[in-house]
């Protein structure tokens, strides 16, 4: 019997704005046992990412030419941009023993899970959608409209996710966070992965 530690794979998901990466980047800070899985996507750029770290960024022949090879292991059309997981490279580092996190669409994540039933899902919740609408203006965010549509149909999803963590107050949210994937880790005891 094979008792080497194999990676769990860790699908965060919920709306737009709602903290998921300030989450993940935290934790990835103080764990040594993840590794991030960076998607593609065929949106512009923002000025504070970085191609290959925060995405990677493609235009829309490049990406549909990827999903007829069969490269993503979930690809979605989101906001009208598509964005997909990497199949290969999610495997490659589940293989290292690494548990990897996913930050990806709500529809997205529920794909995954059904691909990959030793997956696990972390919904990260807003404290209500007006708190969720002023985060996205702080941020500049252009298409607030078409955000705003898809958030109480994303909510309604929560329940079909293993756990839900409140982002009301960072602190409290980053420790029940924590304490989420630290109890995925220990029910899945590093034998499972996708």
């Amino acid at each position: 019997m094979n008792t080497e530690r194999k990676g769990v794979l860790i699908v965060v998901s919920g709306p737009s704005g709602v903290g998921k990466s300030t989450l993940i980047d935290r934790f990835l800070a103080e764990d040594g046992k993840s590794a991030f899985s960076v998607s593609y996507t065929t949106r512009k750029k923002r000025p504070h990412e970085e191609d290959g770290t925060d995405y990677y960024f493609t235009d829309e022949g490049t990406f549909k030419a990827l999903i007829d090879q069969g490269h993503f292991l979930e690809w979605e059309n989101v906001h009208g941009h598509f964005y997909g997981t990497p199949r290969s490279e999610i495997m490659a580092i589940l293989k290292t023993g690494k548990d990897i996190i996913l930050d990806i669409d709500v529809k997205g994540a529920l794909s995954i899970k059904g691909q990959c039933p030793a997956s696990r899902l972390i919904f990260i919740e807003p404290p209500s959608v007006t708190e969720l609408k002023n985060r996205l203006l702080l941020r500049g965010e252009k298409e607030i409209d078409t955000r705003m549509k898809r958030v109480e149909e994303e909510i309604a999803l929560r329940g079909q996710f293993g756990y839900t963590v409140l982002n009301d107050d960072l602190g409290k949210a980053y420790t029940a966070f924590r304490k989420a994937i630290e109890e995925i880790r220990r029910q899945m005891n590093g034998t499972n992965n996708c």
